[in-house]
């Protein structure tokens, strides 16, 4: 699944030019022209990376950044402010209000893609387009291969999303609720204990091991736990 963007720029040309090039890198984009559409979006789902421009209007960009951050919901999302202004100030600015990374205008659509892949790669390694490996097993996301000791394992989309979440973070212990908000979204409402039955189809098909590598936490949660 691609990571999705939600690009808040008031601009309608450079809103199309970064829809264009990060749906061009298969990336997903979700467009806002304020700051207030932005927030409204956000409380429906969440995005992977926020893109805010800096001089929006009414609340500005650096407002809306420090918003995200001082939220309880929001205040883990990655953050890149897009701007104009290049001072070694206004950077300093944008960083202490929560940005992790800092784009100023005008920049080349390689940079773009890049600055976010970097920051999905440090912030939400599970929706970076990067291959990973854990032990035995290696997930390539572009192939949507899965591989145990070299052999190929099937998986239905699900449980292809939940791999890929914990080999992102291996040995990290989440609770269902966690999981549910980060392999289905905040904004989907399920039982939790459909995390159990998914889990459990996981394991079934890593074969043997499956038990082992996802493992139960008694009280807590799951877990990615390779034992050799």
């Amino acid at each position: 699944m691609a990571a999705r963007i939600l690009v808040v720029e008031d601009d309608p040309a450079i809103q199309e030019l970064i829809r264009f090039t990060l749906e061009k890198a298969g990336l997903g984009a979700a467009l806002a022209g304020s700051a207030e559409e932005a927030l409204a979006q956000l409380k429906e789902a969440l995005p992977d990376v926020v893109l805010i421009d800096w001089m929006l209007p009414r609340m500005s960009g650096l407002a809306l950044a420090r918003q995200l951050r001082d939220g309880a919901r929001t205040e883990k999302l990655p953050l890149i402010m897009v701007t104009a202004r290049g001072e070694e100030a206004d950077r300093v600015a944008g960083l202490e209000q929560g940005a992790d990374d800092y784009l100023v205008k005008p920049f080349s659509p390689r940079e773009l893609v890049a600055r976010i892949q970097a920051v999905l790669r440090r912030r939400a390694p599970h929706a970076a387009e990067t291959t990973l490996v854990a032990g035995p097993l290696l997930l390539d996301p572009l192939s949507y291969e899965v591989t145990l000791d070299g052999l190929a394992v099937d998986l239905a989309p699900t449980e292809f999303k939940l791999l890929r979440f914990f080999m992102a973070h291996p040995g990290r212990v989440f609770t269902r609720a966690q999981v549910l908000d980060q392999v289905w979204g905040d904004h989907v409402f399920i039982e939790e204990r459909t995390v159990d039955v998914h889990i459990r189809r996981l394991r079934q098909a890593l074969g043997p091991e499956g038990e082992q590598m996802i493992e139960t936490v008694r009280g807590a949660g799951y877990k990615l736990a390779m034992a050799r």
